[in-house]
């Protein structure tokens, strides 16, 4: 049973996290000054961590700009019309690549983006509750969550501040090194698998945990498949390492859709607390209710395979026209109407991209959006998946010949991608019977198999709306296989681009170690260079 927010509490977690001390040195080093860890309950800032990484609370820019103007896109699970959306024409808003890590851009507090909202915190719990009995289970927490908070910065920047990253308070190392890529990989797999190890039953159930309630035995098997998934993300630079630590935790990672790690939005908290995704798509901050939609790929993919998600994730009709923000409370749920945008168009009168030239058009409401079921104020934020956790094992076994029948956990995992839907609203749910008979009427073949099993891990994190993770998961495999748009300007010469450039704002915050990051990319700091792990 997943907690709730109570408002009070993440109110003023949220605005204690954001406010703090601001001199000369970079906001992501300096610890809030309205509480330290004398005479504050590291719970809350658990919470606050939490509820960071589902999403910025200054509109969910980084959710906004990061997850879904560029990461949606770019993999072809979205598309938009909107002038900004920038992604699937790869042209590069440096301001919008730097909205994850944070910077100060609209917030002259600085108090938005990852370094700030989800760094900060979490290093405040790791540090505040080492080597204190009464906080033994939350300090492994806190470790494990360092670990998924950092994968996606690394994952989407490549070498970062790590090591020291969030400690200025604790030592005055205002100005972090970035620690290079590899070596975050190394001590994040080392740290949760010790983490993992020291979480005890018998001890304290931390109460600020949202995801679990402070269940114990679910955070190990979270923790154990966030290893999986790690290591999974080496399996071309550094195979050795990734089975070494795949083979670790064979057994115990997530066993059912009931393990699934989630965060429930409050709709009572406007934009401290409702669902960062819902926001956006809902249109609260602009047009994107009427002219962002599920992509042509993505839906003509579902469709090729007659999945029944697609009745489940996508309707038409649901936004009649761009004056209002109301629903139609009818939509379209049929799969035969259901028709994808194409990726790359705009609203321009020129031919051959403006989007009422292209042979699909007919009226916006006649291209699909996300289901209601997905996008709901008090909606839920997914972070990690049984589903993911039987693909990713599914890879391991078909790549490696380690972990069992790839046939097998293919299944499993295709079953649980289409069945947890339910976990979003009863009425999305594809019943157990249906979704077995899916995987009867398209049978997993190992000539093709790591194709299937990352084609559909893409479908899956789509339709947890965590692009995210589509998109790292492609650059790792290049599946499934995208067509790339080509649109004028744009700033990749028409290839899918590979990582996020450095915030510009680093150059004058962090002068010395940034200029050393960006010396030691290949390719240099552009969005065609690539991560470490992004072996070619």
């Amino acid at each position: 049973m997943k907690k709730i927010f109570k408002l009070t509490i993440i109110a003023s977690v949220c605005l204690l996290t954001s406010v703090g001390c601001r001199k000369n040195f970079d906001v992501i080093n300096t610890d809030p000054s309205t509480y330290n860890p004398g005479n504050f309950d590291p719970n809350f800032v658990l919470t606050s961590a939490q509820l960071g990484y589902s999403g910025s609370i200054d509109f969910s820019y980084d959710t906004w700009r990061a997850n879904l103007i560029y990461c949606s896109t770019m993999m072809q699970g979205m598309s938009s019309v909107i002038g900004y959306w920038a992604g699937d024409k790869y042209i590069l808003n440096a301001g919008y690549t730097a909205a994850y890590w944070g910077f100060k851009g609209e917030n002259p507090t600085g108090g938005d983006g990852a370094y700030a909202e989800q760094v900060r915190p979490i290093v405040d719990v790791v540090k505040s509750t080492q080597d204190k009995p009464q906080y033994a289970n939350l300090h492994q927490i806190a470790r494990i969550m360092k670990a998924l908070i950092f994968q996606r910065i690394t994952d989407l920047y490549g070498d970062v501040p790590y090591s020291q990253a969030g400690i200025g308070f604790y030592d005055k190392t205002y100005f972090p090194v970035y620690d290079k890529q590899q070596a975050i990989y190394a001590d994040m797999l080392k740290e949760v698998t010790e983490a993992v190890a020291a979480l005890d039953p018998a001890k304290d159930r931390p109460s600020g945990d949202v995801y679990y309630n402070g269940d114990v035995n679910k955070w190990k098997r979270f923790g154990n498949t966030l290893i999986l998934r790690m290591a999974m993300r080496l399996s071309k630079v550094d195979p050795a390492t990734a089975q070494t630590y795949v083979q670790k935790v064979l057994g115990n990672t997530m066993t059912s859709n009931d393990d699934n790690a989630f965060l429930k939005g409050d709709d009572k908290g406007d934009r401290v607390t409702i669902n960062r995704n819902s926001q956006i798509l809902l249109g609260l901050g602009g047009q994107e209710n009427y002219y962002t939609r599920w992509s042509k790929t993505f839906i003509d993919y579902l469709k090729s395979t007659n999945d029944p998600r697609l009745s489940k994730i996508s309707v038409t009709q649901l936004y009649l026209n761009d004056k209002t923000k109301d629903q139609n409370p009818l939509p379209n749920y049929m799969a035969a109407s259901q028709k994808g945008m194409p990726n790359g168009k705009d609203l321009s009168q020129v031919a051959t991209l403006g989007i009422s030239f292209d042979p699909s058009f007919t009226t916006f409401p006649d291209y699909s959006s996300p289901s209601p079921a997905l996008l709901k104020k008090d909606g839920l934020t997914f972070v990690l998946t049984y589903a993911e956790s039987e693909l990713l094992l599914a890879d391991a076994a078909q790549r490696f010949g380690i972990a069992g029948s790839a046939a097998d956990h293919y299944r499993k995992g295709v079953v649980a991608a289409m069945t947890y839907l339910s976990q979003y609203d009863a009425a999305a749910g594809v019943p157990e019977a249906t979704a077995n008979a899916y995987v009867d009427a398209n049978p997993y073949n190992a000539v093709n198999g790591l194709n299937m099993i990352n084609t559909q891990y893409w479908v899956l994190t789509n339709s947890k709306l965590d692009f995210y993770e589509s998109w790292s998961n492609w650059r790792r495999t290049g599946f499934p296989v995208l067509t790339p748009v080509v649109y004028p300007g744009n700033s990749t010469n028409g290839t899918i681009p590979r990582r996020f450039p450095y915030p510009i704002d680093e150059a004058g915050f962090n002068t010395a170690n940034y200029n050393a990051a960006v010396a030691s990319i290949p390719g240099g700091d552009v969005l065609t260079s690539r991560v470490w792990w992004d072996k070619q």
